[in-house]
């Protein structure tokens, strides 16, 4: 998968750019605030219409603008892809592919897949369960439309659900309708937890090996997915876990209703890190840290591999400067295929590149 063309007009800091890129190693080199961050962040958004860095697409629109426009050309499955997006304020984005429209966001799923790796991951592993979540969602969107889909609807109804809880108190006759949107976010959560299990699996075969190797074989990496108690098999089908999940709400619905917040389902969920069998969250230090967060990264994209059969858009913001010289190394040894972005502010750290293509960047404006 490449990205060939990139065309945005006012996202972010960007009022316009249009560019190509190398199908190899695309290095991009400017000081901060230039722009970097928000180039890359463009390109994973047309992979999943969704930024690591915003929660609403109103916070992608150029200060002053009413709307954004992102445009990307992408090979992929052998075939040429027109992905578009339009951002408005006040209304809702348009997604495109080869001209037409699309109803979800999962229907960018295989399109272009993207693995972003920023600073903020290298915490990945420090920060709380939720940070894990959004890895493993980010991933899991990309792969699988249903996935994406369920949790769409899933977030949607959690909102409503803790709405009604907290409004209860002063309505009580919202909580007729607490049973329906329990039934709902159960079907939903049963496909997140389904699919997360065994995306998870395969984070289990694949990241202990990449962490030996970055630690030089002298720390041990585990995996486990916690969920939802009732359920005994999360890489069973939806429908058998569907009965667990009503199973675990309906023994959770009247602490529900005293908390006034949602206490059931895979918003809780947590993938656990361990090294050398001790919690890496409370125990670890900064480099095991950076090394498990590399390998989860590094792992994914090698199953992005294995799924399409294509290596996915590495995009790699800023990281290497956050690295010590080993880590580095280790990274870029490992990028000697598919498309690679790197953003640095110092070209010369990457000199062992070879081939692809370099760019400056200053005040949005990309030049070679």
């Amino acid at each position: 998968m490449t990205v060939d063309q990139i065309s945005l007009d006012f996202f972010r800091s960007y009022r316009h750019l249009e560019t190509d890129f190398d199908p190899g190693v695309n290095v991009i080199v400017g000081e901060n605030a230039q722009g970097k961050t928000n180039l890359l962040e463009s390109i994973a958004y047309l992979s999943s219409a969704s930024s690591h860095r915003a929660r609403y697409d109103r916070e992608l629109i150029r200060h002053g603008e009413d709307h954004a426009f992102l445009k990307g050309n992408v090979t992929s499955r052998g075939r040429s892809f027109l992905l578009e997006a339009d951002l408005h304020r006040g209304a809702r984005r348009q997604l495109r592919s080869n001209g037409v429209k699309l109803k979800t966001a999962g229907e960018l799923s295989g399109l272009l897949n993207t693995v972003l790796f920023c600073p903020e991951d290298l915490y990945l592993i420090r920060e709380g369960a939720e940070a894990r979540r959004r890895f493993l969602d980010s991933c899991i969107c990309q792969l699988r439309p249903r996935y994406a889909q369920a949790l769409a609807e899933y977030k949607r109804l959690y909102q409503h659900k803790t709405r009604i809880l907290k409004d209860s108190e002063q309505y009580p006759g919202l909580l007729n309708t607490l049973d329906d949107f329990s039934l709902r976010m159960a079907q939903c959560g049963a496909v997140l937890i389904h699919y997360r299990a065994h995306f998870i699996r395969r984070l289990v075969d694949t990241a202990p090996a990449i962490h030996a190797d970055c630690s030089g074989g002298r720390e041990r990496l585990e995996l486990r997915y916690e969920t939802v108690s009732t359920v005994t098999d999360p890489e069973a089908g939806p429908k058998a876990l569907l009965s667990q999940l009503l199973a675990h709400q309906e023994s959770h619905r009247e602490a529900e209703i005293a908390a006034r917040s949602c206490l059931s389902g895979p918003h809780k969920d947590e993938l656990t890190v361990d090294i050398n069998g001790s919690p890496a969250k409370a125990y670890a230090s900064q480099g095991q840290t950076r090394t498990a967060a590399l390998a989860l990264k590094l792992a994914a994209r090698d199953i992005f591999r294995q799924e399409t059969e294509e290596w996915p858009v590495l995009l790699l913001d800023d990281v290497l400067s956050e690295l010590d010289a080993r880590r580095q190394e280790f990274v870029l040894n490992r990028i000697t295929s598919g498309q690679v972005f790197i953003t640095c502010c110092e070209e010369e750290k990457l000199a062992r590149l070879k081939g692809g293509r370099a760019f400056t960047i200053q005040n949005g404006q990309l030049t070679m």
